[in-house]
């Protein structure tokens, strides 16, 4: 009996799932004349189920699988979710940037950017991710000139051209019979911990900066008051000799911002990879290869690291310029590990084989004033500061006002600083006796708000209005902040706090990069991030300017840049700057149509002119602002 019931059920159970299965495929119901399927309007009603056997249900069972098999998962668009993950980070950076908090933003930005150039190549082919990929571009673009916008009415910092380039220029100067004879004699009683010689070379540059270097080595000595002490002790400590200090006068006069031309900086000159090598940070808010004392703590390190590596002062040196495996290449290649020797068989670069011979003509000098006639040059006094750990980000000019000092005098103490504004974790470098003053003047402010807030000293005829004015508030909030009412009068001198809205008013940042254009000129072996650590820019920034997606810079002749400034004399009251004259001028080229050139002393526009194969007047049409020529300046030259 199980049996006959079985087999009378399966032509009705096969009906069921054969109607079932082609609707699911959507295909038409074939027609069985000996059964009759259920009404349509039946469909919407529960339909009683059949009485199951064990064989009926045994004969279901494959029937689910089946079902399903013709529903697959659809597989995540790698494309899609890309350009979904980018975009987040995008607007993420748009909300912080909207509310001021432009480092936040620039971190959403960066991580949708790497994002996309990250992406596999086989992705970056879609239009989806194109078309996100200028979006992103566009935005960042938008909010980067946006802070970089500095008003024509702001100075700049001048950066200070590395002097060992000028004096790198000149080979074979003129070697005075007398000179030599008489620096030969003063070397015999010249106490010195570095070994002292006399060549032609020496002599040259003993001649050299007793005429036209004069000025230069004048300068240097100078300056090498304010950190001579400082430099001793700290060569002292490392056990390194203690006249390599020459070898930061003659690289760059004791200037924090010197820059040469091929990218080094800071009193020691240090170019970006090996800065990283020992330590020296840089990002976008400083660069330590421009703090006095960590750049001369890293170059006694590196110093002493290459005299262990070959043994002689003099080719440590020769490395410190040009690296030591270009000295170790020329040692190897003839078998001579003494300088004088690969000197005259000329295996050296010529800046190499030039810089022994300046560093040791500027130590006889300094250390025989008399005989030079330089003992009437009166050193600067050290700098002595208060330090001051931060844990906030704050306006240099709002930390000058707390301590009543100027922009100039902070940055002076903070030349390492890359903006106006300092990073979150920042030893701050203030006056002599005022870091208390700091402590107690900024409590006042909220945290949040030291990069947008100030002080002011109020100016005879100066209100609650005109100040409201001056720095994009309102007098209510100012009034509020210094508990007064709006009927108050304030009196000349008095220190007021002004709270600002963030975005109201530029705040440090904006100061992070000069405003001229400067051509960057691309050279054999250069990358994006070997220009990124040269020059101190970010790699990303450095893309976006340059619309650039990797970091080849193949076929490339130039890049655009704006240099990291900081500027040394930002006036802290709003209506003093608007007094102040335009100083700077955006360069206007074109690809491959011009070449970036600085000015040194004795040249002029002739001399230029002849050197890169132009014409006076072409010079002056491309520098239309220049009036006077003056050292350090910088031209566009027309190609």
């Amino acid at each position: 009996m199980k049996i006959k019931n079985s087999n009378s059920l399966i032509p009705g159970l096969f009906l069921v799932l054969l109607a079932s299965g082609c609707q699911t495929a959507k295909k038409p119901v074939p027609v069985l004349p000996a059964f009759q399927t259920p009404a349509p309007a039946d469909k919407a009603k529960p339909q009683p189920k059949p009485t199951q056997t064990a064989a009926s249900v045994k004969t279901q069972v494959p029937a689910t699988p089946a079902v399903e098999a013709r529903k697959p998962e659809p597989k995540p668009d790698p494309v899609e979710e890309l350009v979904a993950n980018a975009e987040k980070e995008y607007q993420a950076g748009q909300q912080e940037f909207a509310a001021g908090r432009n480092d936040l933003a620039r971190e959403h930005f960066d991580r949708a950017f790497n994002l996309l150039v990250g992406s596999p190549s086989e992705l970056r082919s879609d239009a989806r991710f194109q078309r996100e990929f200028n979006h992103v571009m566009e935005g960042i673009n938008q909010v980067e000139f946006a802070a970089l916008q500095v008003s024509d009415n702001a100075a700049e910092q001048k950066s200070e051209p590395a002097p060992i380039d000028e004096a790198n220029e000149i080979s074979n100067y003129p070697v005075d019979p007398n000179l030599k004879a008489k620096a030969t004699e003063e070397i015999q009683v010249t106490h010195s911990d570095l070994p002292l010689m006399m060549t032609d070379q020496v002599a040259g540059y003993i001649n050299y900066f007793s005429t036209r270097g004069r000025g230069t080595l004048e300068r240097a000595l100078q300056r090498s008051g304010r950190y001579r002490s400082m430099i001793e002790r700290i060569l002292r400590q490392e056990g390194v000799p203690q006249d390599l200090i020459y070898l930061a006068q003659a690289e760059s006069g004791f200037h924090p911002y010197a820059v040469s031309r091929a990218g080094a900086r800071g009193i020691w000159q240090f170019m970006g990879s090996r800065a990283r090598a020992y330590d020296l940070h840089r990002d976008m808010w400083m660069d330590e290869r421009q703090d006095p004392e960590k750049s001369t703590r890293a170059a006694a390190r590196h110093l002493k690291d290459l005299y262990q590596q070959f043994g002689d002062w003099y080719l440590a040196m020769a490395a410190y310029n040009s690296g030591p495996g270009t000295v170790q290449a020329a040692v190897k290649r003839t078998g001579y590990a003494d300088f004088w020797e690969l000197y005259r068989r000329n295996v050296l670069p010529r800046e190499t084989r030039n810089y022994v011979p300046i560093i040791l003509a500027v130590t006889i000098m300094a250390k025989n004033r008399d005989q030079y006639g330089l003992a009437s040059i009166i050193p600067d006094p050290p700098l002595a500061y208060d330090k001051v750990k931060l844990n906030y980000p704050i306006d240099l000019r709002l930390a000058a006002e707390c301590v009543d000092a100027t922009p100039a005098e902070l940055q002076d103490l903070n030349p390492s600083l890359l903006r106006m504004v300092t990073p979150r974790n920042f030893e701050l470098h203030l006056p002599v006796g005022t870091a208390g003053k700091f402590q107690s003047a900024v409590a006042s402010i909220p945290p949040d708000m030291r990069v947008w807030w100030r002080y002011h000293k109020v100016a005879p005829g100066e209100t609650l209005m005109t100040l409201a004015r001056d720095y994009h508030t309102t007098a209510r909030a100012i009034a509020q902040a210094n508990q007064l009412e709006m009927n108050d009068t304030i009196d000349p001198g008095a220190k007021l706090l002004v709270p600002i809205a963030p975005g109201k008013r530029a705040a440090g940042d904006r100061q992070t990069y000069a405003k001229r254009l400067t051509v960057y000129r691309v050279r054999k072996g250069d990358t994006v991030q070997t220009v990124s650590e040269n020059l101190g820019i970010p790699a990303v920034t450095i893309r976006r300017w340059n619309k650039l997606k990797g970091d080849s810079l193949s076929g490339r002749r130039v890049l655009y840049v704006h240099l990291p400034v900081s500027p040394a004399a930002m006036p802290s009251e709003p209506h003093v700057a608007g007094k102040l004259k335009k100083v700077r001028h955006l360069a206007s080229a074109q690809p491959g149509s011009a070449v970036r050139h600085t000015v040194r002393q004795g040249e002029t526009l002739y001399s230029i002119a002849n050197n890169y194969k132009t014409t006076v007047a072409a010079i002056r049409q491309t520098n239309a602002h220049v009036a006077t020529l003056r050292p350090g300046m910088v031209l566009v030259i027309p190609q």
